[in-house]
């Protein structure tokens, strides 16, 4: 009866409807990333962060210059130790903060997973002198803090895991495979390494015809070179080391191709790295947390994975 009742709730999530408590669908605490100081940065008057809203609720973000992690604890007594840092995807351009970070995270923390999202920086020629390792300066941060406040939210270091969609998608992939790159002076004396990653519907690579054109063109920008397009390609970058991953995809999306996470599930297998993929017939591009699709019951498949990997506890 219990594991009925929990994967039932999976589906009612899936189905986009909610039981929960309304208290527990709001954020517990929204901390800045960089206390002293954004690395990379540099000003500009006129770039300032943008908020979408519908009826007092945010669920996009544009411009970020000051990113966050918002935090969803689960109620007292169901942690397990887990802990997701959550990538909204938007094409490296915008946040689908909401659809794809805070319902995450509410989610979440019903299966006593402690979520954080992360409001990173998009890259932008105008705030960073670097744009295209600012996205992955944040998600390095990120990891690093949740494992430096490990003990007062009851969180496993050995239990740190990434997810994105989308272009989140390919920053939680990008976290995955360059955690060892130094893109800023860490002090924190932790590791970046996830240890599992979720993607969902995500851009991989960044070689043409099957890239997304607009992420890879708003990350490494219209000349990207050719060594830049390779490293910044998930599918070239993973080696036996690379966390194991969670991956679904609808075969229909054509925004992202499906062949992003196929070429990186192959890549994982090939490195004897822990993979399960989903691909669904139909879904198309940016379903979030379920349509009316044959891809809607990905949060259910994610939850027996998670099970599986003593990540979510019966």
């Amino acid at each position: 009866m219990k594991n009925y009742k929990s994967v039932y709730s999976v589906f009612v999530w899936a189905l986009g409807f909610s039981f929960v408590s309304m208290n527990s669908l709001h954020a517990q605490k929204e901390v800045k990333l960089w206390e002293s100081g954004v690395p990379n940065s540099k000003i500009d008057a006129a770039y300032q962060e943008v908020q979408h809203a519908d009826n007092g609720q945010v669920y996009g973000v544009d411009k970020v210059t000051d990113p966050t992690l918002t935090i969803y604890e689960p109620e007292a007594g169901k942690a397990n130790g887990t802990a997701v840092v959550i990538c909204p995807g938007g094409g490296y351009g915008h946040l689908a903060i909401d659809k794809e970070g805070y319902k995450l995270a509410a989610w979440f923390a019903e299966q006593g997973v402690t979520g954080f999202v992360l409001k990173y920086r998009l890259p932008s020629d105008a705030i960073m002198e670097d744009k295209s390792i600012g996205p992955l300066q944040d998600v390095q941060r990120a990891i690093r803090y949740v494992r430096e406040q490990a003990s007062p939210y009851g969180i496993d270091t050995s239990k740190v895991g990434i997810m994105g969609f989308s272009a989140g998608g390919h920053l939680a992939s990008t976290a995955a495979t360059h955690y060892a790159d130094s893109v800023y002076d860490a002090t924190e004396g932790v590791s970046a390494k996830p240890d599992f990653s979720v993607l969902i519907y995500p851009v991989i690579s960044m070689q043409n015809g099957i890239t997304h054109q607009g992420s890879k063109d708003n990350l490494l920008g219209k000349k990207a070179t050719r060594g830049a397009a390779y490293a910044y390609s998930g599918e070239y970058q993973v080696t036996p080391e690379t966390p194991m991953a969670f991956l679904a995809h609808a075969t229909d999306d054509y925004a992202v191709p499906v062949e992003n996470s196929i070429n990186y599930y192959l890549a994982l297998k090939d490195a004897g790295v822990p993979a399960e993929m989903h691909l669904y017939e139909d879904g198309g591009h940016g379903f979030g947390m379920g349509r009316t699709h044959t891809a809607d019951s990905w949060p259910a498949a994610l939850s027996l994975w998670m099970k599986k990997h003593d990540l979510i506890t019966e």
